[in-house]
């Protein structure tokens, strides 16, 4: 059973989240205190947060971005600001997938589904991808290199993922879009950008330099070998 925390300022949607949630074997709970969203968030401890954007007091961005200074637990945002910007800048403040209102429960419930499905369900795959002394924890979505253990946001953990589960082999743009938010539909060239420019920042203050090489138009790839490569 997992636990949602619905972060929605609208009772009666808020309430139907709810029980649409519960219907489906989890737990649910709403945020009633719009100034101490982070308080319930610790207090409750939730697998997941649905979270709106226009909220009292702070936005959902604020919000999000105070979660990931404590935890990589998926948020998926609600809103009907819908448009390119807000989505793109969902995804760069570290939301693992979007839904625009108004939605069908049921499309919502199955967003909830295939998240806590990829984040969670682990079975049949094993618990560490190694490269270069980079050690990646499948069940925690940190690295560790050197001693010293990188947090990682979803979306970042699911890049490195990928290209460390196809080392020396190439990956597509299209395939780590696919990969990251299971449709195309409303991704821009530049998001992945940003996830990749950002994921190599960590990487690169951890002393993993020249770790992800770009192939300029085809994609990316984690090879051993670095020299002569261009970074994006």
């Amino acid at each position: 059973m997992y636990k949602i925390l619905i972060v929605e300022d609208d009772l009666p949607m808020a309430q139907a989240i709810q029980k649409e949630m519960e219907m489906w074997g989890n737990e649910a709970e709403y945020v009633q205190d719009f100034q101490n969203v982070i308080s319930a968030f610790t207090g409750y401890d939730p697998h997941l947060v649905l979270m709106d954007i226009t909220l009292p007091f702070y936005n959902g961005y604020h919000w999000c971005s105070e979660i990931r200074k404590i935890s990589n637990v998926p948020i998926i945002f609600i809103s009907s600001a819908a448009d390119n910007m807000n989505i793109i800048m969902a995804v760069n403040m570290g939301g693992d997938d979007f839904v625009a209102k108004p939605f069908d429960l049921s499309v919502l419930t199955a967003k909830v589904q295939a998240v806590l499905r990829r984040t969670y369900d682990l079975a049949g795959k094993i618990p560490v991808l190694e490269h270069r002394g980079a050690i990646l924890n499948l069940y925690d979505t940190t690295l560790t290199y050197d001693g010293n253990k990188i947090d990682l946001t979803k979306n970042e953990f699911r890049i490195l993922q990928t290209l460390m589960e196809n080392k020396g082999r190439l990956v597509s743009r299209d395939t780590l879009m696919t990969k990251l938010w299971e449709t195309d539909d409303y991704i821009e060239e530049n998001t992945l950008t940003v996830n990749i420019a950002r994921l190599r920042k960590k990487l690169e203050k951890a002393g993993l330099t020249e770790f992800i090489t770009t192939k300029v138009g085809e994609g990316y790839i984690v090879t051993a070998e670095t020299k002569g490569e261009t970074k994006l």
